[in-house]
């Protein structure tokens, strides 16, 4: 069994890539660790509950910053809606949280087990910034780090120049990608042109008829009506189930050894990802960026989960 942790501010996208690690036969998810972001703390929390409890998973959800590291709160509830899942009437009150912060929950996991835990980062990097401020060994413990975040050649998603999860904490992920860490960013560009479902695509996740599969569906409700007003197409893009995917599965993806730069600070340029494509900084690379993965690949990979 591989043994992941998975930080995320649970939303509509990252609700799906949590199925898919749960319901992965030869995965052991070892706790979710969550973060603002999508929506406020106390809602990324109620979300990643309620899909613990629809896969029938214990796996623990600790609770973990409710701000960046500096600056003040983003969300996203244009994106993926006022509760995070659509807005579709689910029931998203009343659960718990466990016992112990999500940062003390990331440090003792990995250096519990040096080389044995993989991270996936579906969110903000405000704790696994946090943690690496509090030991930086963790960096070295780390079996590999799959971050959803960046955009390896296309524009941003919440300004011209960044995508949402850099740009909600760019301090926290300029530590992330400076900490040594063995890293693969999957950026949203990738997402777009690789991850994307069209109604074609819905309604073959729907035909598998399971309690999974219309859950993925339903709560793109929000996102859909968000892709269709500002792009003028019907359908919605999996960047965190994307992510998911290539931690599950590294052979599907297409990658590049490359320099990754993250402007922190205020200005334009804040939150974005410089990738160093052509090596004229002369830096040694830190992230394996993965620039495509055929969408076929993609879906049947979900779909299996979902099955």
């Amino acid at each position: 069994m591989r043994r992941f942790l998975i930080d995320t501010d649970t939303a509509s996208d990252d609700a799906v890539a949590l199925i898919m690690a749960l319901r992965s036969p030869d995965v052991a998810v070892e706790a979710l660790t969550i973060v603002a972001g999508n929506v406020p703390l106390d809602r990324c929390i109620q979300n990643a509950l309620y899909t613990t409890e629809l896969c029938g998973s214990p796996v623990p959800v600790h609770a973990g910053l409710a701000r960046p590291i500096f600056g003040e709160p983003v969300t996203a509830e244009i994106v993926h809606g006022q509760d995070g899942l659509g807005d579709i009437g689910l029931d998203l009150t009343g659960r718990s949280a466990a016992e112990g912060h999500a940062v003390d929950v990331l440090v003792e996991t990995i250096c519990g087990s040096p080389g044995e835990i993989t991270l996936v980062t579906l969110g903000p990097l405000s704790n696994v910034g946090t943690a690496l401020l509090r030991e930086p060994e963790l960096a070295g413990a780390v079996k590999h780090c799959y971050i959803m975040g960046g955009t390896g050649r296309l524009p941003g998603n919440i300004t011209p120049a960044a995508e949402f999860n850099v740009y909600v904490d760019p301090e926290a992920a300029r530590i992330v990608f400076e900490s040594g860490m063995p890293i693969t960013m999957v950026g949203w560009d990738v997402s777009w042109t690789c991850a994307f479902v069209d109604p074609a695509g819905e309604a073959r996740l729907r035909a598998i008829d399971t309690p999974y599969s219309d859950f993925v569906c339903d709560i793109q409700a929000t996102l859909t009506e968000f892709v269709e007003g500002m792009l003028g197409i019907r359908g919605f893009d999996l960047p965190d189930p994307l992510a998911m995917a290539v931690a599950l599965d590294p052979s599907i993806a297409e990658t590049e050894d490359r320099y990754v730069e993250v402007v922190a600070g205020d200005g334009p340029a804040r939150g974005q990802t410089i990738v160093d494509h052509l090596g004229v900084t002369g830096k040694a690379p830190n992230a394996s960026v993965v620039t495509h993965v055929p969408p076929e690949a993609f879906m049947a990979l979900l779909c299996e989960t979902l099955s």
